[in-house]
């Protein structure tokens, strides 16, 4: 396909990046607009905490969907070179949907890690794998989701240096993710300095 057909493909992954999974999920279960309650975030932590485990972990998987499509498949369906980069631009493109979605005015969604998740982890299932481990335990540790977040992102990036080299396109696209995890969580950041910061299983200002 030629390049109109790719930049049609990364129109299309932004859009199928903004699908509001958690915004539909508070109207459909509490008749509410997750943009005013807890953390008025639209990410699956938020969720969690507002609507319940069960409502989290759908919007979860749903979010990480968003980000694993459009690199699984979208390449195939509407063009692009060989390796890496076509799929992780098409996954870049619903990342960007879902921080900075179309229905919102760019703005409103929510930190991308899950749709980010969803797009390594079918670039590189081994090191998204290990820094899901990283996650939990962080998470189980210090019951900071924001810590488990960013450290997750920060063993993306050394788990693929080791295992595919630190040149290697997929390492330098896990340093990329890594450093956007950080930067959408500065915020969380400077609760945690603060000694603000909520912890996991208590309703308050979520960290996605």
């Amino acid at each position: 396909m030629d390049d109109a057909g790719r930049w049609l493909g990364l129109v299309v992954a932004y859009v199928v990046g903004s699908t509001p999974f958690a915004y539909l999920a508070g109207r459909a279960l509490r008749g509410i607009d997750l943009r005013q309650h807890g953390s008025g975030n639209l990410g699956a932590t938020n969720v969690l905490r507002t609507l319940g485990i069960p409502a989290g972990v759908v919007v979860l998987a749903l979010d990480a969907a968003k980000g694993a499509v459009p690199t699984l498949w979208f390449r195939d369906w509407f063009g692009g070179a060989p390796g890496v980069w076509w799929p992780a631009l098409f996954g870049a493109a619903a990342i960007a949907g879902h921080v900075r979605p179309y229905f919102g005015l760019f703005k409103g969604g929510g930190k991308g890690v899950a749709t980010a998740a969803g797009v390594f982890g079918a670039l590189s299932p081994m090191a998204f794998s290990i820094a899901l481990l990283v996650f939990v335990a962080l998470v189980a540790a210090t019951r900071y989701v924001s810590v488990g977040s960013m450290g997750a992102g920060v063993a993306l990036a050394v788990a693929s240096a080791i295992l595919y080299g630190p040149q290697s396109q997929r390492a330098l696209l896990a340093v990329v993710i890594a450093v956007f995890v950080v930067y959408t969580h500065r915020a969380n950041l400077a609760r945690l300095r603060r000694g603000e910061e909520p912890k996991f299983g208590r309703s308050a200002a979520g960290s996605r």
